[in-house]
């Protein structure tokens, strides 16, 4: 580094730090250390945002992907014939771990007075454990209280409340495949015992969802043999798409899909969220950052004779207008630096500083009975932490060049007129 680079550099360093002279001098070192404060809350503020709605979005994902699956093969019509030949061309790609078929269709449950529709799901309980996590929200029962011949059902757990039924129970299933006859369809009727209850966590599933034995689900439904689709497990969720891809020209009689085809809209919601959460507490770190404008334009008034003195000495307009971006730059990194480590402290931890402030303050931030969940998940994402690093210093820079470039401008002999 040349001597021209140090003693910029240095001087730019030693306005950061030296006291103001003139009468103004104090408001200058408060507006400094307002913007650097607000560019440190706006930093934190950003990350631990952005990690909570990250953790939301993986909260989803596990949710939605207990009950759901990575890939689905449907039929394009009627029911698939021979599941385990698909099932077989699925697994010879090396990230699918597991395959189960299943029977869907819509029903209609009736206990008493109390009617509500549902999608009723036929599975192998052997096989069902391999690719959904229905075993990790039981409330009551297990999946292998499902046996063939027996015609139990597990419900969602407000299918069950609303028909006002606990296991061993029994309620009416009402399929709408039945027998035609000259007068009218009539509809299949059949009474199943309730052998469990689960709990996902989504309205959508644990409002709407009953799971059947596979064999049951066929013969109420008069499917035979057949079944309405295979349901895949990957070893990485996020292979999903490419997989689909890949088995799709394999299966021209079937559809696969994907998980993030099958539910795009509760993904894509929360990204447009996140990324609308992003630019509006950007706003706060834009605001912050120049007021280091402000800062930086006050100081150069106040160093106007400083100025003239290095002009006359043969420092040329580039130097001075890098002191100044040096002092600029160096109040947005020390508010960029303080903010990221208190953001990251801060969503590494949100699960201890959360309910220190519902305890402190005596009210709860996410109630159960409406969230499903007790806790803010959060999720650190270092992607997320260097994306905020970049605009934000980026901004930063921007915000120095004018008054830098006023400072470049300054005529020494009128700086120097009344000194």
């Amino acid at each position: 580094m040349s001597f021209r680079d140090n003693f910029e550099l240095l001087l730019g360093l030693r306005y950061v730090r030296a006291r103001r002279r003139r009468t103004g001098g104090g408001f200058v070192s408060f507006i400094s250390f307002v913007s650097m404060a607000g560019i440190a809350l706006g930093v934190a503020a950003l990350i631990v945002v952005l990690s909570v709605m990250n953790g939301f979005q993986r909260e989803l994902r596990t949710r939605i992907l207990g009950v759901a699956s990575h890939v689905q093969i449907n039929a394009y019509e009627g029911e698939l014939q021979d599941w385990q030949k698909y099932a077989d061309i699925a697994r010879k790609q090396p990230e699918v771990r597991a395959a189960a078929p299943f029977v869907q269709a819509q029903a209609m449950f009736a206990m008493d007075s109390n009617v509500r529709g549902a999608i009723v799901r036929g599975i192998d309980p052997a096989l069902e454990d391999a690719v959904a996590d229905f075993a990790k929200f039981m409330k009551a029962g297990q999946l292998g209280d499902l046996k063939p011949g027996e015609f139990g059902v597990i419900l969602g757990s407000d299918l069950a409340r609303a028909l006002g039924v606990l296991p061993g129970d029994k309620v009416t299933l009402i399929a709408p495949q039945g027998l035609v006859t000259p007068a009218a369809v009539l509809p299949r009727v059949k009474q199943f015992r309730v052998v469990g209850i689960f709990e996902a966590g989504m309205y959508e599933y644990d409002a709407g969802l009953a799971l059947l034995n596979i064999q049951d689900a066929q013969r109420l439904f008069q499917l035979g043999e057949g079944v309405s689709g295979v349901r895949l497990k990957l070893s990485e969720l996020f292979d999903a798409p490419a997989v689909a891809r890949k088995l799709a020209p394999q299966m021209p009689e079937a559809y696969v899909a994907d998980w993030t085809l099958s539910h795009a809209n509760f993904f894509r919601a929360v990204q447009i969220e996140k990324n609308v959460m992003f630019i509006i507490l950007l706003l706060i770190v834009a605001v912050a950052a120049f007021n280091i404008v402000s800062a930086l334009v006050m100081a150069v008034q106040d160093k106007r004779a400083d100025i003239a003195i290095l002009r006359t000495l043969g420092a040329s307009p580039r130097s001075i207008m890098r002191i100044f971006v040096v002092q600029g730059a160096l109040m947005g990194i020390i508010g960029l630096g303080v903010g990221v480590g208190v953001g990251v402290l801060l969503a590494l931890n949100i699960d201890t500083v959360v309910p220190f402030i519902e305890r402190t303050f005596h009210f709860q931030i996410l109630a159960r009975d409406v969230y499903q969940i007790s806790s803010l998940p959060s999720e650190l994402l270092w992607s997320d932490v260097l994306s905020v690093v970049a605009v934000c210093l980026l901004l930063s820079l921007v915000a120095t060049l004018y008054p830098s470039w006023r400072a470049s401008r300054i005529n020494p002999a009128e700086a120097l007129r009344y000194e």
